[in-house]
């Protein structure tokens, strides 16, 4: 995991544009800094060091005069070197990427499993990006006059180029010479699944493999457990194969003191055998962080911010023990666990939750990715691996449909009987903020936020107008660091 710049311009990169936009996304890769340009192209990388620790140090290069900068992982590079036409430099899953966008195979860019977003360039002019089909890693481009600007966060760019700035798509792939290209959809198809008791089966050893695909690292790895459905099986599939990290598991959870997801966490860890770690704050806390939150995630969406303040703090203090850390995002958007989705006629369910998934990029990925790299820590989400989105799009829609006076996720709930207490494993659904305590907390406070009664009517230069004082609060510390963001790229929805 790590924050990549790429600045591309037939007459002459601007490595200066390039130095500041890597200084300004430092914080995504504390373990070093690298820079070079090749051609048209200045390649810039700040590191998290996660797979080879001692050689994976980028830009990275091929034999034959390609370099990459890659953020990400790449799952199944071990399998990839193996069928690979060329010789590997080093042991880095990032070296996978760059054989897959310089290899003659239409294919290669869609066999890669993980989550990635990268540029290679060449020195005679070649340059491919790529983002992954779900866009779990934030990638984002300006096209300026002859320049192409590429970062990982929006806050990279220069102000005079934020109005321009548009989020990569996921699933495709650019070049200066082709232009931009899809080369994996997000959804594959495949013949819907009748049997239901093999649908609980597939259930269990797809949502197995993807976590333990996710275990892969040279460094100690946790879980975020709110002790909810989601985190929750996460971390008993990761406890399954605790022997291979050392036989310690770590989870981590946050909130308010006696919030109801604190109480539950510490049972999950208890039940499961994990090291449970805590962090607990106050009313101040949560305003005082406020700040940092909303330039972090770079959305002012108050829902978003609700959630994203109890994981910040939560990265805050898991970034202490561990440098990965699995969480539960995604279960949601594939099964129906949303309190909207009760509203949502049967017929029109399975649209809604493709729409759902294929959105993410711009909502709760961009927090989940934001809060964990703020403190150098990296994020992975096993329930948006390829073979579960493939195989929850398989499953009879009217098997997801949250039933009006019933839980949500009952599939995935039966699916796992018996992997976890019952009060646990039928326990409601609340959102992250509800469930930290931290809504609650900031419901009570916002008037300290926005204290003039007469708000209603106020704007922010270039931004909707708000629905609320507490959004308008956050607008206000949106645009400090953020001035000139199209809003189009900060999404607004009703549960986050």
């Amino acid at each position: 995991m790590c924050g990549i710049v790429a600045v591309h311009d037939p007459t002459g990169p601007d490595s200066a544009l390039g130095e500041r936009m890597l200084d300004r996304i430092g914080h995504r890769g504390p373990d070093g800094r690298g820079t070079r340009t090749v051609g048209p192209t200045w390649l810039g990388h700040a590191r998290l060091s996660i797979v080879d620790l001692d050689h994976g140090a980028q830009p990275l290069p091929s034999d034959d005069g390609h370099w990459a900068v890659v953020n990400g992982e790449i799952y199944n590079h071990a399998r990839l070197r193996e069928v690979a036409p060329r010789d590997f430099r080093t042991d880095s899953d990032s070296e996978a990427a760059l054989s897959a966008a310089i290899s003659d195979d239409p294919d290669a860019l869609g066999d890669l499993r993980g989550m990635y977003a990268f540029a290679v360039a060449h020195v005679d002019g070649d340059l491919v990006v790529a983002r992954d089909p779900v866009g779990v890693k934030p990638l984002y481009w300006v096209r300026t006059g002859p320049a192409t600007l590429f970062a990982s966060e929006m806050r990279a760019f220069d102000a005079v180029h934020r109005p321009l700035v548009e989020s990569f798509p996921p699933g495709h792939r650019w070049s200066p010479t082709t232009g931009l290209a899809r080369f994996r959809e997000l959804h594959v198809g495949g013949r819907e699944i009748k049997d239901r008791d093999l649908a609980l089966r597939l259930l269990r050893t797809t949502l197995e493999t993807a976590v333990h695909r996710r275990m892969m690292a040279d460094v100690p790895l946790g879980v975020f457990l709110s002790g909810g459905l989601d985190s929750s099986l996460v971390a008993a599939l990761m406890a399954r194969h605790a022997d291979e990290v050392g036989g310690t598991v770590h989870s981590f959870a946050a909130g308010t003191a006696g919030s109801s997801d604190v109480v539950a966490a510490r049972r999950v860890a208890e039940h499961l055998g994990l090291e449970h770690h805590e962090r607990l704050y106050d009313a101040d806390e949560v305003l005082a962080v406020l700040p940092d939150v909303v330039r972090s995630i770079e959305s002012y969406e108050p829902s978003l911010v609700r959630s994203a303040v109890p994981n910040y703090l939560l990265a805050q203090e898991t970034a202490r023990t561990v440098k990965v850390v699995l969480t539960g995002e995604g279960a949601d958007e594939l099964f129906a666990g949303y309190s909207h989705h009760r509203d949502v006629a049967e017929a029109d369910l399975r649209q809604e939750l493709l729409d759902s998934v294929s959105g993410l990029h711009n909502l709760n990925l961009q927090r989940c990715d934001r809060v964990t790299m703020a403190h150098g820590l990296e994020a992975r989400v096993p329930f948006l691996d390829r073979d579960v989105v493939d195989l929850a799009a398989r499953l009879p829609i009217s098997w997801r449909v949250p039933h009006r006076h019933g839980l949500e996720k009952a599939l995935l709930r039966e699916a796992f009987a018996g992997w976890l207490p019952d009060d646990v494993l039928w326990r409601p659904k609340e959102q992250f903020g509800e469930g930290s305590g931290t809504a609650e907390v900031m419901a009570r406070r916002v008037a300290d936020l926005v204290p003039d009664p007469d708000w209603a009517g106020e704007r922010v230069a270039g931004l909707p107008a708000p629905r609320s004082r507490e959004e308008l609060a956050y607008q206000r510390m949106f645009a400090e660091g953020l001035a000139g963001v199209p809003a189009a790229l900060l999404g607004r929805f009703a549960d986050a």
